[in-house]
């Protein structure tokens, strides 16, 4: 065509020329074998608390992991990793950081010249930020990527599903009845963008009393089964609410937490 400007994202014309993949190209020195994608359809639910849990696993497990926080404008991975220190580039391009397990961390707020400094961007600025995180980042020999996802079906989620070659998705929930209805949009887009869900989490799930060994559903009754089961998901997992789990992120000690509530996706995602 004599007007084609060769950017099809924004064409509905077809023709012999158009191209369906919209991947960023990775960083030349980079090598990321599986990547897999973090989300939930609103804010609080544990997104960054199952990415980093998760990363811990399959570096347990004998693999090299890395976290991708596309949270922008709510960055904690680091946090949870006690991880302060800024990210180095070179010539060739930038340098992730890397917590005291060896897992490869890149966050706005490891660029940032203080980390309590507001990102007030617009979407597209915020979508570009991402697309960088995956194409000038240096990623050597990653087995496995998790990218922590900002809530909701917005512009980022949309622009990683697009430009990241994403292998699954994991849905984070809470318990609440509402919950479940913003579960079913983050699922329903991932079956629009033809990515497979590998599981759900719901965390919040129960509170284990110390006392009377009780299991008490403080949030109501769950409906995570009647989802799973809707959308033909066959990887629930359920975590408690645990003060240990919180006191770990906030002393940035996530790495050293202790429990098997994830150990099935985990296995899921090793199957991959």
């Amino acid at each position: 065509m004599s007007d084609c400007t060769h950017d099809c994202s924004t064409c509905s014309q077809s023709c012999s020329e158009r191209k369906t993949d919209f991947h960023e190209k990775l960083n030349d020195l980079s090598s990321v074998k599986k990547v897999i994608a973090v989300v939930s359809g609103k804010g609080g639910v544990g997104k960054s608390l199952v990415t980093s849990m998760l990363a811990v696993n399959s570096m347990r497990n004998g693999y090299h992991a890395a976290i991708l926080d596309a949270d922008i404008t709510g960055p904690s991975i680091p946090n949870a990793f006690g991880v302060h220190e800024k990210a180095l580039g070179n010539d060739f391009g930038i340098l992730p950081v890397a917590t005291k397990l060896g897992i490869d961390l890149m966050s706005i707020n490891l660029l940032l010249e203080n980390e309590t400094d507001p990102v007030v961007w617009r979407g597209p600025i915020l979508a570009g930020t991402v697309k960088q995180f995956w194409s000038d980042v240096i990623w050597k020999d990653v087995d496995y990527m998790y990218v922590d996802m900002p809530p909701g079906t917005g512009d980022v989620p949309l622009t990683v599903f697009q430009s990241l070659p994403i292998d699954g998705i994991v849905v984070v929930a809470s318990p609440q009845e509402l919950v479940g209805m913003i579960v079913k949009k983050a699922v329903n887009m991932a079956n629009m963008m033809n990515i497979p869900v590998l599981g759900i989490i719901e965390n919040y799930s129960y509170f284990l009393c110390p006392e009377c060994g009780h299991r008490h559903s403080l949030f109501g009754d769950s409906h995570i089964e009647e989802i799973a089961k809707e959308y033909h998901i066959d990887t629930v997992c359920r975590i408690p609410i645990e003060p240990k789990l919180a006191a770990a992120c906030d002393a940035g000690m996530i790495e050293l937490y202790e429990g098997n509530w994830l150990d099935e996706l985990t296995q899921r995602i090793e199957a991959l």
